[in-house]
């Protein structure tokens, strides 16, 4: 008898993975979401106005979500993404509205989300130092630098050339916004990276355990400083897309930022692929759950608050189910 509820136990699972229900999990209470909002909102949620509203409200975060892609990939957290974000969205402004070439107060924004990154890589790969404690600590040097920027101020842009700016965030192709195009196409850039290269391969592996990649002639260092410094130029980028989409930015525009990136990005990697690692599609299905259940619950009237709560939440659960893969593993 013993025997025979041994051999039932794999049987079990494989009918369980046979029907995705870990790895799609998400799709399954996304569909369940739209069923419960669609009914009790038929009216307002229903609509092409939500998908508009969740997908250009989401595209920054999606983005800052996929800057965490390659770090976390290499077991390396950086918590200076949202600083960086907001970094660029002031930077880039103040730069525009002093009369800077558009082009070039892009590519200079972009080059201190390239140096950030850089920095980043010095003091985690170099020095050795904790990537949660340097980066925590970058967070705080890049508060102080948004500080300086804006003076204390919201940055407001009003002339020619800040009009011409925002026309690269407010516009539409194919009925969805500018934001939504720039994150699909970060998304298949991340996601061919790490699914279809070799350095992609060598980042999951540095992940899992960087002392037997290095014993397999992988450069642990730099792809680990590589990873830091795409981070912070994915991180530029992000802002410079919500600065043109905003046309308006405060020295602490990129803190509220963190929290959802990183729930979106370590919920993805309970989904999709079974084995607890970070991946696009999974961070898209994370976005659009995570986005779709706070839309709903406002839509329903729920308080301000509940978006902080939601993402904590699922932050929480993300964890929590990112350990149980792992041990399974």
């Amino acid at each position: 008898m013993t025997t025979s509820v041994a051999r039932a136990k794999p049987l079990q699972r494989s009918f369980a993975e046979k029907l995705a229900l870990d790895r799609f999990s998400g799709v399954l209470v996304l569909a369940v979401l739209v069923v419960i909002f669609g009914t009790a909102l038929p009216d307002t949620f229903l609509t092409a106005t939500t998908l508009k509203a969740v997908s250009q409200n989401q595209a920054v975060t999606f983005m800052a979500a996929l800057a965490l892609i390659l770090p976390l990939a290499a077991g390396i957290f950086d918590l200076s993404v949202a600083a960086t974000l907001g970094v660029a969205v002031v930077l880039s402004l103040k730069l525009i509205e002093g009369g800077t070439p558009v082009v070039l107060a892009i590519l200079a924004t972009f080059g201190v989300g390239l140096v950030i990154g850089v920095v980043n890589g010095v003091v985690i790969v170099g020095l050795q130092v904790s990537s949660f404690i340097a980066t925590l600590g970058m967070s705080s040097v890049l508060a102080a630098i948004a500080y300086w920027i804006t003076d204390g101020n919201q940055l407001v842009g009003t002339n020619d050339n800040a009009h011409s700016f925002t026309k690269l965030g407010q516009g539409t192709l194919v009925g969805l916004a500018y934001p939504v195009w720039y994150a699909v196409v970060v998304a298949i850039i991340i996601w061919y990276v790490t699914e279809a290269t070799t350095v992609g391969r060598y980042l999951y592996g540095i992940g899992g355990n960087s002392e037997a990649a290095r014993l397999a002639g992988v450069r642990v260092n730099l792809i680990s400083f590589g990873s830091l410094v795409a981070s912070g130029l994915i991180a530029s980028f992000a802002g410079v897309v919500l600065s043109a989409q905003l046309g308006t930015g405060g020295p602490d525009i990129g803190t509220p930022y963190l929290l959802p990136a990183f729930s979106t990005v370590l919920l993805g990697a309970t989904q999709v692929r079974n084995n607890g690692r970070v991946n696009v599609l999974g961070t898209l299905v994370a976005c659009v759950l995570l986005a779709t259940g706070i839309y709903g619950l406002q839509l329903a009237g729920a308080p301000s608050w509940i978006s902080s709560l939601f993402n904590g939440c699922a932050l929480i659960l993300a964890v929590a189910l990112s350990v149980r893969l792992t041990r399974r593993r």
